[in-house]
């Protein structure tokens, strides 16, 4: 794995654990009943986007450690989840 991939692998894994933590203990402005006008009452009142954007961070290192290691070590390659054997040799 190189360099590029590895990084590759840390983004595509920050963001979807991104798109988890994102609703994780939301209040909206209709929850608290502060609805500002012109806006929708499903509006956050404050995402706290910064602790998220932390939180994420360590898990997906955590995850990208885990991911990298299972790759690196040689145990499970791309032939071993060929269920269709799409990479065999014809």
């Amino acid at each position: 794995m190189g360099i590029t991939s590895a990084l590759v692998l840390f983004f595509v894994i920050w963001f979807l654990v991104f798109l988890i933590a994102l609703p994780i203990r939301l209040e909206t402005q209709g929850d608290v009943g502060e609805v500002e006008p012109g806006t929708h009452a499903g509006a956050p009142t404050n995402p706290k986007l910064k602790k998220k954007a932390w939180i994420t961070t360590g898990i997906s290192a955590v995850i990208w450690v885990v991911i990298t290691s299972v790759i690196l070590s040689g145990n499970l390659t791309i032939h071993d989840i060929d269920f269709f054997n799409r990479m065999s040799a014809h």
